[in-house]
């Protein structure tokens, strides 16, 4: 599988980072010429819709102020222009040949303290049960054990997949309980979830999941901002008035966001009032009609300015351009092939609620794995210090400014080139990029 005829490095070149100056000088040029080859139809990108998950804001970050939220869940309106940078993590040991769990999570453990320490904004921890693909059952819990472990980083769940914790009220409690623990450090990210098995085993039919999500997201906003979960008579839950102990220590106003790829989670997305988060695997100019259809809906529902979207991309930052790319094409394209087949991302089984990723089978499947993969990969930010930079400006020229999380341990990549990521970006690129001084909500 090869890539693209114009290699990163013939377009933009490989010296050190020339700054934002630079960055924007070639990101036209650049934006022109590398383009992933093949423009997969919507909805591709839905297929995390639900993976990591659903629903996240930033305690610092969040400006916009939408009128019909559950009561008293309004988020913060304090300006803080600077772009939130933080690692997104999987539990994945699929690639890893014969790495025990222990020494997955050992991994991820260590570089959540290394980003803590190189100033990372957040570390999100998706949910995922039964498979290697993603083996984390319980990201409070995992969160729990980081928070006394790391000094200033937020701590995102991403996603606690609604449907698959049967009672709204204890994900409430166990919300409550880890913002206090962590002294209010919690980012609440939700989901519905995508992949077939997981539902399966869970005897819980996938076509309930949009109605179950919907239903429990505001008993659960609500319950956190008031320190009630009110009584409700619902399809899906019956729910006597319970009061959440630990009460919760602050608000939650501006610390809940919801991956939406797809049309009507967008449209949830916005109506909830919930900051919009994205996986970068469309071409530019789908991304963009996505995010100005989410911020045409918010502004419908609250009569206010959405917030800027954040965009998760699998990363792999290095001086060296020519290992940079090596190792973007052999992991990234590896955890790719893990993706499609534990969400059967070609299969004929999606369900009501699901209709998206049924068109987007065929689509993939008419597509071919080949043209498919390198389209992911040339999607994904990888790179130089420079060539990232350039990366970054030219999507901002596409779809307007947006926050970014960044997974650098997935697929096989072995712990130095974790690090190495880790370390290169912080120092020479996190720098650039927080001087940049992006807003925190688009235009009214």
């Amino acid at each position: 599988m090869g890539l693209h005829s114009d290699s990163i490095t013939e377009v933009t070149g490989s010296g050190p980072a020339r700054g934002a100056c630079g960055a924007r000088q070639s990101a036209r040029r650049y934006a022109e010429r590398w383009h992933p080859p093949l423009k997969l139809p919507y909805p591709w990108g839905s297929l995390l819709d639900a993976g990591p998950g659903e629903s996240v804001p930033i305690p610092s970050r969040g400006t916009w102020v939408p009128t019909n939220l559950p009561r008293g869940h309004t988020p913060n309106t304090t300006e803080d222009p600077e772009m939130q940078i933080g690692i997104a993590q999987l539990a994945q040991r699929y690639g890893y040949g014969d790495m025990t769990e222990a020494q997955v999570y050992d991994e991820e453990i260590r570089s959540t303290i290394l980003a803590d320490e190189l100033g990372y904004d957040q570390v999100g921890m998706v949910e995922h049960h039964f498979e290697d693909y993603a083996a984390c059952p319980d990201n409070f819990v995992y969160l729990a054990h980081l928070a006394p472990k790391t000094r200033r980083i937020k701590l995102m769940t991403s996603a606690v997949i609604v449907p698959w914790n049967l009672q709204p009220l204890r994900v409430a409690e166990k919300a409550a309980l880890l913002d206090m623990l962590s002294g209010g450090r919690l980012i609440l990210g939700l989901g519905r979830g995508l992949a077939r098995r997981e539902y399966d085993q869970f005897g819980i039919p996938m076509a309930e999941s949009r109605g179950r999500y919907d239903e429990a997201v505001p008993m659960i906003l609500n319950a956190l901002e008031t320190g009630v979960m009110k009584a409700h008579e619902g399809t899906y839950f019956k729910q006597p008035e319970a009061p959440l102990r630990p009460r919760p220590t602050r608000s939650f106003k501006g610390r809940t966001m919801q991956v939406a790829m797809s049309g009507d989670s967008i449209q949830e997305a916005a109506k909830l009032g919930l900051k919009m988060l994205q996986f970068s695997y469309k071409d530019p100019a789908t991304h963009k009609d996505e995010v100005k259809a989410y911020a045409s809906a918010f502004r419908e529902h609250h009569h206010a300015a959405p917030p800027i979207p954040f965009f998760i991309d699998f990363m792999v930052c290095d001086d060296n351009a020519d290992r940079a790319q090596e190792n973007a094409v052999k992991y990234v394209r590896t955890y790719l092939m893990s993706l499609i087949t534990h969400y059967e991302m070609m299969g004929d089984h999606f369900p009501q609620g699901y209709e998206e990723y049924g068109q987007n089978a065929k689509a993939l499947a008419g597509a071919g794995l080949d043209a498919i993969a390198e389209a992911y990969v040339a999607g994904q930010t990888w790179g130089t210090p420079q060539q990232i930079l350039e990366k970054v400006e030219a999507r901002r020229q596409t779809i307007g400014d947006y926050d970014a999380m960044y997974v650098v341990r997935f697929a096989g990549a072995p712990y130095e080139v974790v690090e190495r990521s880790l370390r290169i970006f912080a120092t020479k690129v996190m720098p650039e990029l927080k001087s940049w001084n992006i807003p925190t909500h688009m235009a009214a």
